[in-house]
């Protein structure tokens, strides 16, 4: 990576891990003196974080850490659901080959392991984490359209809208356990669907799939405390 890219990289996740507040002026030359470069990539940066929609410029051009609204994460989560469900049906009406089938069967192998202790500790959500984040790319690669796979990607770098996001929230109830299990089963009957060819199926599947993000964020929007030690970006979400 060259310098311009490595810059957005450090500041986006210093974004998304909480480092500032919401609403926090965000000064090019500061933010230069921290990330160990010019203010030149700084502001590059600063632009393509505001067409991300992490940041907005105010009135004045200066550069602000943007709050975003519960509607509007759920909205980001939608559309994940809605693009994988398209990549999900294209993969079944395209066939599964063999290498695939092979590839998302380690995923669903390895899940059932992970997910297997009562209660989970934090090495078996981050052990899943990893599952998860291959199982969702594995089916997003094969679809074979790069349109597609841009538009998730892009939509992934709002805060808690990829796959994984909200995970670590996960296994500290009893009922964050079964909402996990039930994502996990229906990773099996997606797979199901994708070897049998039934496009209709693997499309809805696939969208249902995201009500379980959904619903984490409630709860975590409702846990507003207990969720910020391990996860500080729930800060930039005000309201409920």
């Amino acid at each position: 990576m060259n310098l311009q890219e490595t810059v957005l990289i450090q500041l986006r996740d210093l974004i998304l891990r909480g480092e500032f507040e919401p609403g926090q002026r965000l000064a090019e030359q500061q933010l230069a003196e921290r990330l160990g470069a010019s203010r030149t990539p700084v502001r590059a940066a600063l632009v393509t974080l505001e067409q991300e929609g992490l940041v907005e410029a105010n009135d004045t051009g200066k550069f602000l850490v943007r709050q975003f609204t519960p509607r509007e994460v759920a909205d980001a989560i939608a559309v994940r659901g809605q693009l994988e469900g398209m990549a999900a049906r294209l993969v079944a009406e395209h066939g599964v080959s063999r290498q695939l089938q092979g590839d998302l069967q380690a995923c669903l192998d390895e899940g059932d392991l992970a997910l297997a202790a009562n209660p989970l500790d934090y090495e078996s959500y981050a052990a899943y984490a990893v599952v998860n984040d291959r199982f969702h790319a594995l089916v997003l690669e094969a679809s074979g359209n790069r349109a597609l796979q841009r538009a998730v990607a892009l939509n992934d770098k709002l805060p808690f809208a990829p796959a994984s996001a909200m995970l670590p929230m996960q296994g500290t109830v009893t009922l964050d356990r079964d909402w996990m299990l039930y994502a996990h089963r229906q990773h099996h009957m997606l797979f199901a669907a994708l070897k049998a060819g039934e496009g209709a199926r693997a499309q809805a599947l696939a969208i249902e799939h995201t009500e379980v993000a959904q619903m984490n964020m409630r709860m975590a929007l409702e846990r507003r405390a207990e969720t910020e030690r391990v996860l500080p970006a729930i800060r930039l979400v005000v309201g409920r």
